[in-house]
């Protein structure tokens, strides 16, 4: 009798992440009491290297369309975990629509803050 040998499973494929890393952010929040700056440093995680290449050709625009996000925030709203993931969740649509109408989308997985200070 011959021994049957099985293969072992294939080790699952597992794609590098592409992020593009943004200059920082230096924005005032205004609050009831006193105004407050935010200083913040995002990185984009991307889908894609058709994304991560359109948001590094309309630099100026991603720049333009955070920055309004940004100084939009209430205060106190950003002082909290929760405000903070809502703010991320506000980038990410605001970032995921077309910036040419012959273009899609950019495929934004996530957006990251890799420095958050308010001061």
């Amino acid at each position: 009798m011959a021994a049957t040998v099985v293969p072992a499973p294939a080790a699952p494929v597992v794609v590098a992440p592409i992020f593009a890393e943004l200059e920082p952010f230096t924005v005032t929040l205004y609050g009831e009491m006193r105004n407050r700056i935010l200083y913040t440093a995002i990185t984009l995680r991307l889908a894609d290297e058709t994304s991560r290449k359109q948001i590094e050709d309309y630099m100026p625009e991603v720049r333009d369309r955070i920055l309004k996000v940004l100084s939009s925030q209430p205060l106190a709203q950003v002082q909290t975990p929760e405000g903070r993931q809502a703010l991320s969740s506000a980038l990410k649509v605001g970032l995921s629509k077309t910036f040419a109408p012959q273009l899609p989308a950019p495929q934004i997985s996530d957006v990251l803050f890799t420095a958050f200070v308010v001061q």
